[in-house]
């Protein structure tokens, strides 16, 4: 069986171009389209489908050899009526964002979710990024969320994009797990997500409240929200205010602090404990 070349070859053909400018975020604003690099974030891609029923990946550039490696992946984006280019290397070098691409590239929908379907869902545990900068924190932090059973994340308009290309590959793939709602004002969130009935957690260093505390409290099991803020001054004041409590990780050795992503899986991780817990998540030394 000869072997099998790859179908688009040219760095500057208009295919390429389109997807190499999403790289872009006025670019993605306007075509409301992101970048999935890799075998789990594009095979998530290739399994999601939007509110609307609509397939979230619209089109996926592989190398020969990806391809020949995860037919699987291949298989399931036409599945979902993608378009699939066999590419050659150069071509995926000039629309990836790695230094090191790993043969797979795709064109996925936005999968932001209106604020008010978040709040109408009713979530229990909620992580809220409000003056997060850093994409690789965000994706970071999207990610621990999932994992800890967030219902839902939410990044206001002092964060960073949601779909900035560091941001998708630090979530490996958990931008399409759970409801991300964008854009929203710190205010309106908090507002909104205490009328739903979630209590207002900030987490910050200089907390006077200690997490583990409020474990032993047992206060910890209902619906709660995590205000997590930026990487280098933490949350300011006036957002501080807007919290029921504003709750610091105990250091229990020498190191100075915590750094952002680390903080919210500890703090993520409480609440889950918490709310699984029959009767709060109470010290063991009580008795």
């Amino acid at each position: 069986m000869p072997p099998v070349s790859p179908e688009l070859i040219s760095p500057r053909s208009a295919r390429v171009s389109a997807a190499r400018r999403l790289a872009k975020r006025n670019f993605r604003g306007k075509d409301r389209l992101f970048l999935a690099e890799g075998p789990q974030a594009v095979r998530e891609g290739a399994g999601h489908r939007g509110a609307d029923g609509s397939a979230t990946l619209v089109e996926l550039f592989a190398t020969v050899e990806a391809a020949e490696r995860y037919p699987d992946i291949v298989g399931q984006a036409r599945d979902a009526g993608a378009r699939v280019h066999l590419a050659s290397e150069e071509v995926i070098a000039e629309i990836s964002t790695t230094v090191t691409p790993q043969g797979l590239v795709g064109v996925c929908r936005f999968l932001d979710t209106p604020f008010e379907e978040i709040l109408a869902a009713r979530p229990r545990l909620v992580a809220v990024l409000a003056h997060v900068r850093d994409p690789g924190n965000a994706g970071t932090v999207l990610r621990c969320a999932d994992a800890a059973g967030a219902e839902a994340v939410i990044l206001t308009d002092a964060s960073v994009d949601l779909y900035n290309p560091k941001a998708v590959r630090a979530s490996v793939g958990s931008h399409f797990h759970l409801p991300v709602a964008v854009g929203v004002p710190v205010e309106r969130a908090v507002a909104g997500l205490k009328e739903a009935g979630v209590r207002i957690l900030a987490a910050d260093g200089a907390g006077d409240r200690d997490l583990d505390e409020e474990l032993d409290k047992g206060t910890m099991g209902g619906p709660t929200a995590w205000v997590f803020g930026n990487e280098a001054w933490g949350l300011p004041e006036e957002t501080r205010a807007l919290a029921d409590a504003v709750v610091r990780v105990p250091i229990h050795g020498r190191a100075e602090s915590l750094n952002l992503a680390t903080a919210a899986a500890v703090c993520l991780y409480a609440s889950a404990r918490a709310q699984r817990a029959s009767g709060g998540c109470r010290s063991v030394t009580e008795s």
